[in-house]
Order: structure tokens, then C-alpha cells, then sequence
């Protein structure tokens, strides 16, 4: 008898999630949840151009994808750096963190690659993981380390786990922010007052006051939830990836749950050409969902 009860308890409280998450989901989605066909190991770096296509890398085959609007999946580029997370620059370029050397690429149109950062201070970064880009050509980058089979090497380079910051046209990078466990997924406002920073190891996101020269001040707990990857919205909710899809306000209070049935979602974007399609890299997949709210990339 108490099995039983116990099982119908499970059973009512697995409905209630369900329907809960269907509640919180039903204010900012506008379709269900589609499967992009595509056999990949392991998808990341959601990102979008002015156009609206969207690119994600497949980082075990060393591959970027092109999500194009009319709906065709093409082979953007091969031999990609290992590529993880990357961002649109003001010129059209595609900036990956290429941990395959732990630097940052930037790909043009006709696939031509930039170095734009291979080390600090001639020592090996752990390995950039994402990224992203303010309106004047800064860029924020996480690097946390996560041990390659690709590298030769089996200890970092480096004491901590840092958030730098790249000038528009330096050479070098600095520490924009410290203290942090395992600091992965990244985004900033549009209009470049903050500057989100999920500490994945920590099991926290952080919101900072972006000043001039890149320097940050104000950390505040945004929520204790980590992140993989992270994006915006028009209304400022914060997107958080990991189990599914967390949505919280700009308050930091939780505002929706998008379920995705993979293990993980490492990564998303808004993309399409009204900016209205969320695309989730995760495991295996790569997914789409109509929203009822643009994205600001």
C-alpha cells in the first residue's frame, strides 16, 4: 500500500512539474520545440549574423555549422581550432574561443582566420570557452579549465580562473574579473552597462557594472544557478542553459523553463530574420523554437 501512495504521489508530482514548466514556458514561447536533422558529437557556440543565420560548432569534429534562414544546414568551415563559444564582431567576423591552442580566432566570410589572441604574457590561457562582444569591439571572455584530450599538456599555465577583457586594438588581454570557481558563460547588455558571468564551478551567475576601459565593479549575485551558455532578450530576461533552458528576469527571480531532451545544453541564440527563433545547441542536437520575444544580438 505505501509503494502505492508513493507512486501515485511521484506520478502527481511529475504532472505537476510538467504543467508547471508549461505554465512558466507559455509567456515567451510561441511553438514547440523541432530537432534540426544532423548527426553531430557534441554541439556548442550558438551565434548569429546581421542576417540571421546561426552558427554552432561541433567541437569533438572540429566543425562549424551554418543554420542558414532558409532553412539549409551547410558546412561552414573544417579544422576550426576546436572552436566553443563564439560571437559576432562589428565586421561581420565570426570570434571563436579555439582551445585547441587556447586562443582567439576571428573567421571572415571567405573563412580566412585571425589570431587575435594566443597567450598572456607567453603563458598558455586555460582555454577561452565563450565569449561576447560589446558595440565597440571589446571583447569578454571566460577561461576557465577543462582538461582536452587534444592537449599535450595536463596542468594549466595558470593560477586562476579569470574573465578577461580585450581591447579594441590591443595586443594583450586583462583580468576583468577574479574570484570565480569555474567561470564559463558570458553575455552583456546591448547597451553595455552589465556584464553577466556564470561561475559554473561555483554554481552562480554574476552581474557586473561595466566601466570605462572595461574595468567592472558592482558584483552582485544575480541567481544561484551556473551556466554553460547564456543569452538575452528584448524585456532583459536572462537565458541559462544546462538542465534545459532556465529563464530569469532582470531581477534574478526565475520566469520560465524550456525542457530540451538532451543531457545538456551547452549554448543558445536567438537568430531568424525577425530574431524570434531560439536555437539551443545540446549534446547531440541542435534545436529551434519559435518565441513570442526577440533576442538583442
Amino acid at each position: 500500500m505505501k509503494l502505492f501512495l508513493w507512486i501515485m504521489v511521484a506520478l502527481a508530482g511529475g504532472r505537476a512539474m510538467a504543467q508547471q514548466q508549461a505554465f512558466d514556458s507559455a509567456g515567451i514561447v510561441a511553438g514547440p520545440l523541432k530537432q534540426v536533422p544532423g548527426q553531430f558529437a557534441f554541439t556548442e557556440g550558438a551565434a548569429v549574423d546581421k542576417q540571421g543565420n546561426v552558427f554552432f560548432t561541433d567541437q569533438p569534429n572540429n566543425k562549424i555549422w551554418e543554420y542558414r534562414v532558409d532553412g539549409r544546414l551547410v558546412l561552414f568551415m573544417d579544422s576550426t581550432g576546436r572552436s566553443n563559444g563564439m560571437y559576432f564582431d562589428r565586421k561581420g567576423r565570426l570570434v571563436a574561443c579555439a582551445d585547441e591552442n587556447d586562443q582567439l580566432w576571428a573567421v571572415d566570410k571567405n573563412k580566412k582566420v585571425s589570431v587575435l589572441l594566443r597567450d598572456l604574457g607567453g603563458k598558455k590561457f586555460n582555454g577561452p570557452n565563450d565569449l561576447w562582444i560589446d558595440r565597440h569591439g571589446g571583447i569578454w571572455f571566460t577561461d576557465p579549465y577543462y582538461q582536452r584530450d587534444y592537449w599535450a599538456r595536463t596542468k594549466p599555465d595558470l593560477d586562476a580562473q579569470n574573465v578577461y577583457y580585450l581591447a579594441p586594438g590591443a595586443s594583450q588581454a586583462v583580468v576583468a574579473a577574479d574570484g570565480l570557481k569555474q567561470p564559463n558563460g558570458i553575455v552583456g547588455t546591448p547597451d553595455g552597462r552589465y556584464l553577466y558571468v556564470s561561475d559554473l564551478g561555483g554554481g552562480k551567475t554574476y552581474k557586473y557594472a561595466i566601466g570605462a576601459g572595461g574595468k567592472l565593479s558592482d558584483r552582485e549575485l544575480f541567481c544561484s544557478k551556473g551556466s554553460d551558455g547564456m543569452t538575452l532578450d528584448e524585456k532583459g530576461d536572462v537565458y541559462l542553459t544546462g538542465n534545459g533552458v532556465t529563464v530569469y528576469g532582470a531581477s534574478g527571480r526565475r520566469v520560465a523553463y524550456i525542457p530540451v531532451p538532451e543531457k545538456w545544453v551547452g549554448n543558445l541564440c536567438f537568430g531568424g530574420k525577425d530574431r524570434k527563433t531560439l536555437f539551443i545547441t545540446a549534446s547531440t542536437g541542435f534545436y529551434a523554437i519559435p518565441m513570442k520575444v526577440r533576442g538583442v544580438e
